[in-house]
Formats: C-alpha cells, sequence, structure tokens
C-alpha cells in the first residue's frame, strides 16, 4: 500500500468513525491529528465535501484550534506556560532562553525534528510557576538552567 493509499484510507477511516456525531468535525480531526500527526491542508477540501461545509469552516477550525498543526510536531514537545502568574515569575526569560537554546520560535520545531516549541496559557500549575510540560512531564519552578537540563535528559 503507498504512502498516498495509506493516508487516504486514515482520513475516510476518521470520517467513517465520526460522521453521524453531532459536531463531527472535531473528534475527525483529532483522530486524523492523532493517526498523521498533523492535519495536512489536503485534508481540508475532503472534510468540506463529506460534511457538507464550506472550505472555509473547516479550515477555520483548524486555523483557530492551537491543537491541530499544519505540519508534525517534533519527537517531543515543550510547552511553556505564558500566563500571568508564570510571567510574574519568570516565564518571559524562560521562553526567551528556550527560544535562543532551541533556536525556534513558538508554534516551530527544530531542524533535527526532535523539539517542538510552544506557548500555553495555563497549566494549572501557577503556585509552581514558571511551569513547564516536556512531553507528557509537568515541571514547576523551571529556570533557564533547569529548563536546559531538562532538554538534555529529553535527548
Amino acid at each position: 500500500m503507498s504512502h498516498e493509499q495509506a493516508w487516504q484510507d486514515t482520513v475516510r477511516g476518521a470520517i467513517d468513525a465520526h460522521r453521524a456525531e453531532r459536531g463531527a468535525l472535531m473528534p475527525i480531526l483529532h483522530t486524523i491529528q492523532r493517526e498523521l500527526g498533523c492535519v495536512d491542508s489536503a485534508v481540508i477540501p475532503i472534510l468540506a465535501k463529506e460534511l457538507n461545509l464550506s472550505r472555509a469552516d473547516v479550515h477555520g477550525v483548524v486555523t483557530f484550534y492551537r491543537d491541530f498543526r499544519k505540519e508534525p510536531a517534533g519527537a517531543t514537545t515543550v510547552r511553556i506556560c505564558r500566563a500571568e502568574a508564570c510571567q510574574s515569575v519568570g516565564a518571559e526569560r524562560l521562553a526567551e532562553a528556550a527560544k535562543s537554546r532551541l533556536g525556534v520560535g513558538f508554534g516551530e520545531t527544530t531542524v533535527d525534528g526532535r523539539v517542538t516549541l510552544e506557548q500555553t496559557f495555563c497549566f494549572g500549575n501557577c503556585a509552581l510557576g514558571p511551569a513547564v510540560q516536556v512531553g507528557d512531564r509537568l515541571h514547576g519552578r523551571v529556570d533557564p538552567s533547569r529548563l536546559a537540563a531538562l532538554l538534555e535528559v529529553d535527548r
């Protein structure tokens, strides 16, 4: 089976699995993202046609929600909290250090594909700010040197 055929089967399978649900677009998009690693722009016209929506409607949902990516994420995703509580204890300095160390901005992936850097606006870990999530693990009271150590452990 070709890569294109596998891709098509995944998209069609997601549509078939959720078509009958109310508000089917979101679960379909989540399934596609989980299975393919991103929601490629080629999916938009297919979903629009199959769900009887405009391309603009589908595109609007994909681009509005930060959870949906146009390209696959790196092997590890690093999320830095940028909410007020974390900002008040050094999140901005931490964000700048992360960008500098990784050589990417928020929403970007390192050239080697190892790390995607993202910002978020509250993990609910405000008392232990600044908070950072590396992969699935949440860390509190992270400063630039601790973040550097966390990134090295992850490599």
